[in-house]
């Protein structure tokens, strides 16, 4: 296996720019994921790695060693792309073979390795089938035998699920992160699905318009985005980001939404009051508010509601209900007609009109620069 390095990356097609400067470095057996929406670059970089396109600018090192002058045929890289493209005359085996049959091995080695990767794919029993016989977890399986069977440095996979089921998708996922860690294959997955990326990548780099947004572990990129984009691509439903600005009152800053006003402690910076502000909460932790409670980092200071006395909160209006499975994802109109989202338990019982009293949790709040959309910690 092999570490890849890649620095300043360029490459554009007649008069647009596809990748704009990028830099990253994926350690010797990793499992790194490029996350971003059709158009981000991704496919560009996986191309450049693999010496298919040759960037503008930059360079790519494979353990340590530029390749930018290497032919793809000796770089040992294998790609896996979004159609499997199998060979329909041949048989899985014969698919699985026929890259150690180019490299001239001998007989007995390659039954050795067939037979291996199909073991650990679990796929030995279609071995003597051809393709047309293959469901499409069976094709993606046998795909990935076929660039794992050499046993490449690196293996690099545009979109390889994205046509399928989504309850394939799913056991694909977990089974391809099972063979990473078996194997210690290093692996560069490219995908536009925020759900696959967070369940099989060490490291994942969200990508958008050429450019690197993020680049952090699943959980850093989920609970910390460091772009209103990332807010908004990772996680379903997106984050909700709410218009605010801060103001300064009596030596005290509060943060004014339209729809309520939330105090900020005094170690927030007196400079955020000339700027406009995004406030990111995700659904899951909208909460209905309780009666009482202590007072937060940030607290909620909307006055009370009528016919609610005492109850601190954020008044909302419930409008759409979508159940699903053990729970629900609610649409809220607050009283100027921002919509934000709250994932709830489905035995909180909600019909459209509704009317609440919701929480944010409080450590869980982001705070965004509305102009350069980078966030402020």
């Amino acid at each position: 296996m092999a570490s890849v390095k890649v620095e300043q990356l360029r490459k554009a097609y007649r008069d647009m720019e596809a990748v704009k400067g990028i830099s990253f470095a994926v350690e010797d057996g990793e499992f790194f994921c490029l996350l971003g929406p059709p158009g981000a670059g991704k496919t560009t970089i996986l191309r450049i790695i693999s010496g298919l396109e040759r960037p503008d600018q930059g360079e790519v090192y494979l353990g340590g060693e530029g390749v930018n002058d290497v032919p793809p045929m000796e770089r040992d890289v294998a790609m896996i792309f979004e159609d499997p493209a199998l060979y329909p005359h041949m048989t899985a085996y014969g698919n699985l073979a026929h890259p150690l049959r180019l490299r001239k091995l001998p007989k007995a080695e390659i039954h050795r390795k067939v037979q291996e990767v199909a073991e650990i794919l679990h796929i030995t029993h279609l071995l003597e089938r051809r393709p047309d016989a293959f469901s499409g977890g069976e094709r993606r399986r046998v795909a990935i035998g076929r660039a794992l069977v050499r046993r490449p440095k690196v293996l690099l996979l545009d979109q390889p699920l994205t046509d399928l089921d989504a309850w394939l998708r799913q056991e694909m996922t977990g089974e391809l992160k099972r063979l990473q860690r078996e194997m210690g294959q290093t692996m560069i997955y490219a995908t536009h699905d925020f759900e696959e990326a967070v369940t099989m990548a060490d490291r994942i780099m969200v990508m958008n318009e050429g450019v690197m947004e993020q680049l952090d572990t699943p959980e850093e990129v989920y609970d910390r985005p460091r772009s209103a984009f990332v807010a908004s691509f990772v996680g379903s439903p997106s984050m909700n980001l709410i218009p605010c600005q801060v103001e300064l009152q009596d030596d005290s800053l509060f943060l004014n939404c339209a729809a309520f006003r939330l105090p900020l402690t005094k170690g927030a910076g007196a400079d955020l009051t000339s700027r406009e502000l995004l406030l990111g909460i995700r659904p899951e932790h909208v909460t209905i508010a309780a009666e009482a409670a202590p007072t937060p980092v940030l607290s909620i200071a909307e006055g009370p509601p009528e016919g609610g006395a005492g109850k601190k909160g954020i008044s909302a209006t419930v409008d759409i209900v979508q159940p699903l499975g053990d729970e629900q994802i609610v649409d809220l109109s607050l009283k100027d007609g921002t919509v934000i989202k709250m994932i709830a338990p489905l035995e909180l019982k909600l019909a459209r009109a509704d009317k609440l009293m919701v929480d944010f949790s409080q450590d869980r709040l982001s705070l965004f620069d509305a102009h350069s959309e980078r966030r402020i910690d």
